[in-house]
C-alpha cells in the first residue's frame, strides 16, 4: 500500500533503505482466496477474532469492561457494520497494524502477537477484501482521538482524525460489499457465519437483535453429559454410544469424544471439530486422534496447539503429537474402565468397533489384554474368548485364513482338534501376540498337509489289495498335479478331502503366472520356481465312507476315473477351494461321463 517506487538498473547504485516493494492488493486478495482460505465467508471469522483479542486487551487493563461485540446491516452500503467494546487502535497504531501488511514491530503495545490472541489484526482484515471494495473502520482507544482509516481494494488507503468523539472505546468496522459477493454480507449469512465460527465465545455476539453465542461450553455446563450427548446430537447428527471427556492441560485442551453408535471404515479420515480458544478452527480437522481411535468424534477447545497459517487446521509438530497421544491415552483408560466396571457395556462396543480395537492390540499390551479377555472369536467348537479358549484346550491352535478355517474347521473338530479362525482382520497377529502376556502360552498354526497325519492309516493288506484300485484313481487326477491318498476320519460322512500347502498353492500360482508371462518375466518366475517345494496338493479319500468303499469294487477303470474325478470337484467345492478352468471341465467331464453310464443312449429315458 505505498507509492510507487523504481530502481535504476545500475550496478553501482547503492540500495535505498528508504524504498519498499509496492503491494498489488487485488492479486494478493486473489492468492488468499485461492491458496490460503477455503472459502470467503472466513471473513467473518477474522472480523470476530480482531474484536475477541481487542476486547480481551481492553479487559487485562479493565476486567469489569464491557464484551460485546454487535453486527448490523449497513443501510448506507448494502454491506455491514462490526461494533466492539474492544481496546480500539491510537492513530500510530493505526498505522502500523493497518498500513503496512505483515508488520508486526509494534504488535506487542496491544498484545496481538501473544498467544493470549487468536489473530493477527491487520491479516484479519485484509481478508475481507474477499467480500468487500471498501472497508472502514472508525476506532478509539481510552481517552485518544477517534481515527478513521478507509481501505481500498486497489491498494490506496487513508487517515484521519475524527471531527467527533466516539461514545466509548472499541472499534466499528464497515464493509461495502462487491459487486459479486452481496450474498455473503446479508443478515441471514452472517447470523449463520456468526454463529458457526463464533457461537463459544465467552463474549457477547449479536447480529442484529439475535444473540449467536451460548453462555458456555457444553463441557462447561452443569450437566456435562446430558449437554455434550445434546451438542453431539444437534451438530453430528447422532447419539453417541458413550460420551468420553478429554483434558490435556499441556495442550489446552478440553472437550469430549463421542463414540459412534455404527461401525465406522477404518481407512476413512474423521474430520473433528476444533476451537482456538473457543473460536471455531474447523469441522473438519483430521489426526487429531491416533489411526486406531477412528471410532470417536471429537469436539476440543485449544489453547496451546498451533494453527496453520488459514487458520483452519492444525499444524502438526510435537506438541499435536504429544496431544494425540494423550487424547489417545484418556481412550484408551475409557476402554479398561468400561471392561472393569460394564463388561456387557464393553461387549456391545466391541461387537461395533472391534476394528479399532484390535488394530490398537497389536501394539499395547493393555489392550491386547482387553480382547484377549473379552472379544469372542470363531473356533471350530464355537464362539469364545482366547482366554476361554487356552482354559478349555491350552494350546491356540489356528487356521491362518478364513479359507483354511472353512476346509478344515469340521474335519479337524471331528479329530478332537479345536481351531480359531485368524482369518479376520488381525486375528491371526492378535493370537501370535498372546506370549507377549503369557510366556507360558503355546502358539501353532494349523497347516493343512499337517492334518493328514492324525488321519487313521489304512490296514495296510488292505490297501495292498486296494492298489489297482488307486492307480486308476492316482491316474485319473494325475492332469491336476493331485496326489491320491487313502485315509480313514471322521466325519465318515465326508468321502474326501482336498489338502493344500501353501507353498504348494503359491507354486501352482506360480506356474499358472509363468505361462501367460513374457520372456523378461518367465525368467525371473523360474528363478522363483525353483525356490518353491515340488510337493502336491492331496486328495485324501475316506476309506471309512461307505462311498468310497463301494468305489474300491469297481472293476472297470474308467467308471472309478469318473467317480475319482467327480469326487475330486466335490472336494474343491466342500473346501472353498478356488476352481481353476481345468478344474471345471473336469468336474463337468466327470458328471456327463457318469451320467451317460446312467442313462446309456437315452434308452431308458421315458417319454
Amino acid at each position: 500500500m505505498t507509492k510507487d517506487s523504481t530502481v535504476p538498473h545500475d550496478r553501482d547504485v547503492t540500495p535505498d533503505p528508504s524504498r519498499t516493494f509496492q503491494v498489488d492488493l487485488r492479486g494478493l486478495v486473489d492468492l488468499l482466496s485461492r491458496h490460503l482460505y477455503a472459502s470467503p465467508r472466513v471473513y467473518v471469522r477474522e472480523l470476530l477474532q480482531n474484536a475477541a483479542d481487542a476486547i480481551t486487551a481492553r479487559r487485562e487493563i479493565d476486567p469489569g469492561a464491557p464484551a460485546r461485540v454487535l453486527i448490523d446491516p449497513d443501510p448506507d452500503t448494502g454491506g455491514l457494520k462490526v461494533h466492539d467494546t474492544g481496546i480500539g487502535l491510537t492513530e500510530k497504531q493505526v498505522h502500523e497494524l493497518l498500513a503496512t501488511i505483515g508488520r508486526s514491530s509494534k504488535r506487542d503495545e496491544l498484545g496481538f502477537a501473544r498467544h493470549e490472541f487468536l489473530g493477527q489484526f491487520g491479516i484479519g482484515l485484509l481478508s475481507c477484501f474477499l467480500v468487500a471494495d471498501e472497508i472502514r473502520v472508525e476506532t478509539r482507544h481510552a481517552d485518544e482521538p477517534t481515527v478513521l482509516w478507509t481501505g481500498y481494494s486497489d491498494g490506496r488507503y487513508s487517515v484521519s482524525l475524527a471531527d467527533y468523539a466516539r461514545a466509548e472505546s472499541g472499534t466499528t468496522v464497515t464493509l461495502v460489499p462487491r459487486r459479486d459477493a452481496e450474498a455473503w454480507l446479508t443478515p441471514a449469512k452472517v447470523a449463520e457465519l456468526a454463529r458457526f465460527y463464533g457461537s463459544l465465545l465467552p463474549i457477547e455476539v449479536r447480529v442484529g437483535p439475535t444473540r449467536v453465542t451460548d453462555d458456555a461450553p457444553p463441557w462447561q455446563q452443569a450437566d456435562r453429559r446430558e449437554a455434550l450427548i445434546a451438542y453431539c446430537r444437534e451438530t453430528f447428527d447422532f447419539t453417541p454410544f458413550d460420551v468420553v471427556e478429554l483434558d490435556v492441560p499441556a495442550a489446552g485442551i478440553r472437550g469430549a469424544a463421542f463414540i459412534l453408535p455404527q461401525p465406522a471404515n477404518p481407512a476413512a479420515r474423521a474430520g473433528h471439530r476444533v476451537y482456538l480458544k473457543r473460536m471455531l478452527l474447523s469441522e473438519g480437522v483430521e489426526k487429531l486422534l491416533p489411526e486406531w481411535a477412528f471410532f470417536a468424534r471429537c469436539v476440543v477447545d485449544t489453547a496451546e496447539l498451533h494453527p496453520t497459517a488459514s487458520r483452519e487446521a492444525l499444524y502438526e509438530d510435537t506438541q499435536l503429537d504429544e496431544a494425540r497421544s494423550a487424547l489417545g491415552a484418556q481412550l484408551r483408560a475409557w476402554l479398561v474402565r468400561l471392561a472393569s466396571v460394564d463388561p456387557s457395556r464393553l461387549a456391545e462396543f466391541l461387537g461395533i468397533h472391534h476394528l479399532g480395537v484390535k488394530a490398537l492390540a497389536l501394539h499395547d499390551d493393555e489392550m491386547l489384554r482387553l480382547v484377549e479377555q473379552w472379544w469372542p472369536m470363531e473356533t471350530n467348537t464355537g464362539r469364545m474368548t482366547l482366554a476361554e479358549f487356552r482354559e478349555r484346550h491350552g494350546l491356540l491352535r489356528y487356521a491362518a485364513t478364513l479359507d483354511e478355517f472353512r476346509q478344515l474347521s469340521a474335519v479337524a473338530a471331528a479329530q478332537g482338534v479345536p481351531v480359531i479362525n485368524g482369518g479376520y482382520t488381525f486375528d491371526a497377529e492378535i493370537i501370535q501376540r498372546i506370549p507377549t502376556l503369557d510366556r507360558m502360552a503355546i502358539i501353532e498354526q494349523l497347516v493343512p498337509t499337517d492334518l493328514a497325519t492324525r488321519f487313521d492309516a489304512v490296514d495296510p493288506h488292505i490297501e495292498l489289495s486296494l492298489r489297482d484300485f488307486l492307480s486308476a484313481a492316482q491316474r485319473a487326477v494325475d492332469p491336476q498335479g493331485c496326489q491320491v491318498v487313502l485315509r480313514a476320519f471322521d466325519p465318515p460322512t465326508l468321502p474326501a478331502m482336498y489338502l493344500i500347502d501353501r507353498d504348494i498353492a503359491f507354486a501352482d500360482n506360480l506356474r499358472e503366472t509363468r505361462e501367460k508371462a513374457d520372456d523378461l518375466w518367465a525368467g525371473v518366475l523360474d528363478a522363483l520356481a525353483a525356490t518353491v517345494t515340488d510337493d502336491r496338493p492331496q486328495l485324501v479319500l475316506n476309506h471309512r465312507n461307505p462311498l468310497v468303499r463301494r468305489m474300491t469294487t469297481v472293476s472297470d477303470p474308467h467308471l472309478v476315473a469318473l467317480a475319482v474325478q467327480a469326487l475330486y470337484g466335490q472336494a474343491l467345492l466342500l473346501g472353498h477351494h478356488p476352481l481353476r478352468p481345468a478344474d471345471s471341465a473336469l468336474l463337468n467331464g466327470s458328471f456327463l461321463g457318469l451320467l451317460e453310464r446312467a442313462v446309456p443312449d437315452g434308452k431308458d429315458d421315458p417319454k
